[in-house]
């Protein structure tokens, strides 16, 4: 099976350094955020930790599919991946890119029930429905991937391996085959306005009425508390869309072509480390937890410091 080359940004190579140490920096700071967040108060499982937890999984297992790789290709010249790493890649990808699409719309669902109707929301929000709301979105993610990515693959592309992207992605993909791929075309375009304009028109909705209740109420804090509850995932999902639907409602479009590897970085990997970060820094309650789990942590480095200074003098 032959190797796969992906060109990346070897076209400036005064760039791969920096976005070397950027990519590093960038993932080492979403595991850490995410083990934290993963570890806060047990208190916290409510409905919105619950796909919180969710979101940070898929942010995590996806720059984990793209991240390895791209620091391997920017760290010499050597820019290829097996045809089995490719392939591997493309599913992986696309099923969590595709899955986060669908969990933004099911927590902005839970952001309305939270404020529009705040006496009915544990009755609303109960377990079984987020359980069975989280099932659909990593379903449909999963689906979504093993129909676009087996039909990319079964593209005929005689020969062609050189990829002008840092990882393999359907939009270049396509682009390699040596056959019309009108239809492929339209069948990307199809399912990028179900899995991304469909849950952007759900999720409009739902944060218009967000606004038409906020403006009701007329007290201070609570418009602070409404505003802090869903202004970040509103940064998330601004951060996401706008990013993602440049590359792939026009893959073949001149922007995108040309810019599409930037654009495609940033939610690669900016927006996957601000998504933890977002949230821990707006919301009291991810900040209180994480406070006290690091004064936790503290107090356990300290009494284990005192222990083997004791045993060592004994």
């Amino acid at each position: 099976m032959v190797n796969f080359i992906l060109l990346g940004f070897s076209d400036q190579p005064q760039l791969e350094v920096l976005l070397f140490v950027v990519v590093l920096i960038s993932y080492l700071l979403t595991l850490l955020v995410i083990i934290l967040i993963a570890s806060i108060d047990p208190n916290l499982k409510t409905p919105m930790y619950f796909f919180l937890t969710h979101l940070s999984l898929v942010d995590i297992c996806f720059t984990t599919s793209i991240v390895p790789q791209l620091l391997w290709n920017l760290r010499g010249p050597a820019k290829t991946i097996t045809a089995l790493g490719c392939a591997v890649q493309l599913y992986v990808s696309l099923a969590l890119g595709s899955t986060e699409c669908v969990l933004l719309a099911v927590m902005a669902f839970d952001r309305h029930a939270a404020v529009c109707k705040p006496l009915h929301y544990a009755a609303v929000m109960n377990p079984r429905l987020c359980q069975a709301l989280a099932g659909v979105a990593w379903l449909s993610g999963v689906g979504n991937a093993l129909i676009q990515s087996t039909v990319t693959l079964w593209l005929p592309r005689c020969g062609h391996r050189r990829l002008h992207h840092f990882f393999c992605e359907v939009p270049s993909m396509i682009k390699l085959a040596c056959v019309d791929i009108h239809t492929n075309e339209v069948q990307l375009f199809i399912a990028s306005l179900v899995l991304l304009l469909l849950p952007l028109a759900l999720i409009l909705p739902s944060y218009g009425h967000i606004v038409k209740a906020v403006t009701r109420i007329k007290s201070v804090q609570a418009w602070r508390k409404a505003l802090g509850t869903c202004g970040s995932h509103v940064m998330v999902v601004s951060l996401f869309y706008g990013t993602i639907t440049a590359v792939y409602i026009q893959p073949n479009s001149s922007y995108a072509h040309t810019s599409g590897k930037f654009i495609s970085l940033f939610y690669t990997m900016l927006t996957p480390t601000l998504n933890p970060l977002i949230y821990t820094l707006r919301n009291k309650d991810v900040k209180g937890a994480m406070r006290r789990l690091f004064y936790r942590g503290i107090l356990e480095v300290f009494v284990v410091i005192l222990l083997t200074s004791l045993l060592t003098e004994g």
